[in-house]
């Protein structure tokens, strides 16, 4: 029976992506890992594997078309043995098994990732080739626990191989695939010690658009009504998903996150010249203010550890590891790649790592557990001498360091005037988890720590 591969869901609230090339063409034979197509979210491009083998017999999505549902057909495999005649009833709500699509993507240049943007903007209708009926998206139905139907394992080849090579019992693996089907992510995920089959299904199963609460206009006043009836020339350029992303996340986190600000006055002339010294001494790294400024966040989120916390309805999460966003701006908007535990790590390892996710940021490849998540981000405009600013918390975190440009000031040094080279930071809180005196803390951590550079290498 052909198998139809369906647009994947790349994390648990994508509701649409843009098909962006075709690895394979109409004819193609395909192998379980093969790379088959590029699928763009809101914040990178992502290459999709095939899980099941056969051949390419019909392509129902062109490359370059956007906002294609998840779970719509956007290919059809014909397994070993099969003929066209196969394909009679496909695209007429009959024949077709879904399930080959994978639900997990890898990044270009990188490895197999198993989450990935969190666009929840609402799906268009499904574009398909225009010279055949689009096939009808299959029925909604529950998704069996661990990829059981009664006493079958639906698993595709793939991980069934992975699995039996690593002796473990695929009925006790949950699986993410279309219809509860075990993907190559699943196993990677049980093979790593993560978690294990539900013990019931999903209550409900219905497709993501339908969970989508309605788009609501903003409530304002239109730019486009606005500049056309006073005449003003301007030119439109269309909003990305990920602008829209971003749009939507900001606009919530002002609304719904009550802010209050912090600012502190760092004098860095010491870390400037521990930085020089440091630059000096070896050609394997190059230090920036902003690894400095990561590393001392993270160590002060350690010494308070109530900073390093999230909000929710029922308790604050108190966060045990130091993962550091840092906001980094790209063609397309601002993207928040993650040093994990950054408490952990040197600054050399700090500045590498900094310097390679930034770069992949740009080129949009990063890779969707590389800045999904976080638990404390800054944000640093000082190289645009930029002196002081406020920014916005980035849900659920609660908590972002905004840092200036280092200025020569006045300062006053036992009771003399002198100059000194100062930095404003400036921590935005999120009030129903850090009071006053928790974010003050946190800000007199930070400072002593990047005041007294060489503590942070201890």
């Amino acid at each position: 029976m052909p198998i139809q591969i369906l647009m994947p869901a790349l994390s648990p609230t994508m509701t649409e992506g843009n098909l962006a090339k075709w690895h394979k063409k109409e004819g193609d034979e395909v192998k379980a890992g093969d790379v088959i197509a590029e699928i763009e979210t809101d914040k990178a491009t992502m290459e999709v594997e095939a899980v099941d083998e056969g051949r390419i017999a019909r392509i129902l999505v062109p490359e370059g078309t956007e906002g294609v549902a998840v779970n719509a057909p956007i290919a059809v495999l014909l397994e070993e043995g099969e003929d066209e005649g196969a394909l009679t009833d496909v695209g007429k709500g009959g024949a077709g098994k879904a399930g080959a699509g994978n639900g997990s993507a890898a990044g270009k240049d990188g490895p197999v990732a198993t989450a990935a943007d969190a666009q929840r903007g609402q799906p268009r209708d499904e574009a398909v080739a225009p010279d055949r009926p689009a096939p009808p998206a299959p029925a909604a139905k529950p998704a069996p626990a661990g990829g059981q139907g009664g006493d079958r394992v639906f698993a595709s080849p793939l991980a069934r191989r992975m699995a039996e090579q690593a002796g473990l019992d695929l009925s006790a693996i949950g699986g993410s695939g279309p219809n509860g089907r075990i993907v190559k992510a699943d196993v990677e995920v049980a093979l790593a010690g993560g978690p294990k089959r539900p013990a019931e299904a999903p209550k409900a199963a219905a497709a993501p658009a339908a969970a989508a609460p309605a788009a609501q206009k903003p409530v304002g006043v239109d730019a486009r009504d606005f500049a056309t009836k006073l005449g003003m020339r301007f030119k439109e350029v269309p909003n990305s998903g990920m602008r829209k992303t971003i749009a939507r996340r900001l606009s919530e986190a002002k609304q719904t996150v009550p802010h209050f600000y912090l600012t502190v006055d760092c004098v860095v002339d010491e870390l400037l010249k521990v930085r020089t010294e440091l630059n000096g001494r070896s050609d394997a790294y190059k230090l920036s203010v902003n690894d400095f400024v990561i590393r001392a966040s993270a160590l002060a989120l350690k010494k308070v550890p109530e900073a390093n916390a999230a909000w929710t309805e029922d308790a604050v999460l108190m966060f045990e590891d130091a993962d550091v966003s840092v906001a980094v701006a790209t063609p397309s908007g601002l993207i928040t790649p993650i040093i994990k535990q950054a408490h952990a790590k040197g600054l050399a390892q700090i500045s590498n790592e900094m310097r390679d996710l930034a770069k992949r940021a740009r080129d949009g490849k990063l890779k969707p557990e590389e800045y999904q998540g976080g638990t404390f981000s800054v944000s640093n405009l000082g190289m645009y001498g930029v002196r002081d600013f406020g920014a916005i918390i980035n849900p659920p975190q609660a908590c972002i360091l905004a840092v200036g440009v280092g200025e020569q000031r006045p300062v006053v040094r036992d009771g003399a005037l002198a100059v000194a080279t100062v930095m404003s930071c400036t921590l935005s809180v999120d009030h129903r988890v850090v009071d006053g005196a928790v974010g003050a803390e946190f800000l007199a951590a930070f400072r002593k720590l990047i005041e007294d550079p060489l503590s942070m290498l201890l």
